[in-house]
């Protein structure tokens, strides 16, 4: 309960959520989420699927490599971190 607190510090109450996949845990108090979206084609009308990498701040380090992770935006923590973990969906 404490831990949600804490990060419901960092979140606004509005921004963009988004679900990912976490590929790195290495750092201290940060995870690196691959967030994926599929989109059409606008000539060929293919689906393509794009990535990018955010990185979130986890305060008590509960997400590992693998797991599915929803994140949210909230307000500029450093350099490239503008993202916070709200719950783990699913363990690896």
């Amino acid at each position: 309960m404490i831990a949600q607190e804490a990060q419901q510090t960092h979140a606004s109450t509005n921004g963009k959520v988004l679900v990912g996949t976490v590929v790195s845990d290495k750092m201290a108090k940060t995870i690196v989420v691959k967030v994926t979206r599929t989109l059409k084609d606008p000539f060929w009308g293919k689906t393509i699927r794009r990535h990018k990498k955010f990185k979130a701040h986890d305060e008590d380090k509960v997400a590992k490599v693998g797991d599915v992770v929803e994140i949210k935006e909230c307000r500029p923590l450093s350099k490239e971190k503008h993202m916070t973990l709200v719950k783990v969906l699913s363990h690896r």
